[in-house]
């Protein structure tokens, strides 16, 4: 038997089986169930915070999968290289194309239907929540994670790699984006939150921040929950919030603000 390079997490499946225990994947695939595979020089970085609260129980409960590849299985020579100096010289070391190639054909083997290859990078687009939904719709996503000073361009060419980024700036390698952008997706899948309201009116779902929250005690440090949260009048309370959602944006954000208002001269509130 060959041993894989990749790990899963998730919920165990009870099958009959001829195999030894030991040598089973600990999760097999579920049907029909969003599945993220991370391709990764620390595997072991996984799930980290997605193993905790809600998308923890989510990945136990089978709502969702993770799996991992290292990148170093596919290391070449002794000592398993996975990087070179960079063509025509410079600082640093690049992710060579042979590596990156046969780590990615193994990992997107057996992969169905709508499946993006996404690769954690500053020059991609930046991540907004408009993006997020589109890939929970997906059947899955495979992330590249890289280090160093980047990869083999001809890699992104040869497997019509997408690049996403975090934000604008460079950080050490792309496993926390990885987890930021698997959170932000897997929160949206159906049962994950459990509260599906939660995901229509918090930030950015409306084109809007989210309005200001309170709870008890009533009265803390000398300060009140507004008194029209107070007043069990959900009309106003509703008016309320989407004012303060509206100033919010307008004095936080102007682009979204001005986005959010062509949208709304344009019919589309």
């Amino acid at each position: 038997m060959t041993d894989t390079p990749s790990r899963s997490h998730g919920r165990k499946a009870i099958r009959p089986t001829l195999k030894p225990r030991e040598l089973m994947t600990p999760t097999p695939d579920l049907a029909g169930v969003w599945k993220a595979k991370i391709i990764t020089l620390f595997p072991a970085a996984f799930p980290g915070v997605l193993g905790e609260s809600l998308t923890g129980k989510a990945l136990q409960e089978g709502l969702w999968q993770l799996e991992t590849t290292d990148l170093r299985e596919f290391g070449v020579g002794k000592h398993r290289n996975v990087d070179d100096t960079p063509a025509g010289g410079g600082a640093g070391m690049v992710l060579r194309a042979d590596v990156l190639g046969a780590a990615i054909e193994h990992t997107m083997e057996g992969t169905r239907g709508n499946w993006p290859l996404i690769y954690l990078s500053p020059r991609g687009r930046r991540m907004d929540q408009k993006m997020m939904r589109t890939f929970a719709q997906c059947d899955g996503i495979t992330l590249l994670c890289g280090r160093f000073e980047g990869v083999d361009e001809r890699v992104l060419e040869h497997y019509g790699i997408q690049e996403v980024s975090l934000g604008d700036f460079v950080m050490t390698g792309g496993e926390l984006a990885a987890q930021a952008l698997i959170d932000a997706t897997v929160r949206l899948i159906p049962g994950v939150l459990g509260n599906q309201a939660s995901t229509e009116e918090e930030s950015f779902s409306s084109g809007l921040l989210e309005h200001p929250q309170y709870t008890r005690p009533a009265e803390w440090k000398g300060r009140e929950i507004p008194e029209v949260l107070m007043s069990g009048h959900h009309g106003k309370i509703a008016e309320w919030r989407h004012g303060m959602s509206e100033e919010i944006t307008r004095t936080r954000r102007p682009d979204l603000w001005e986005a959010y208002s062509r949208a709304k001269d344009d019919g589309n509130p």
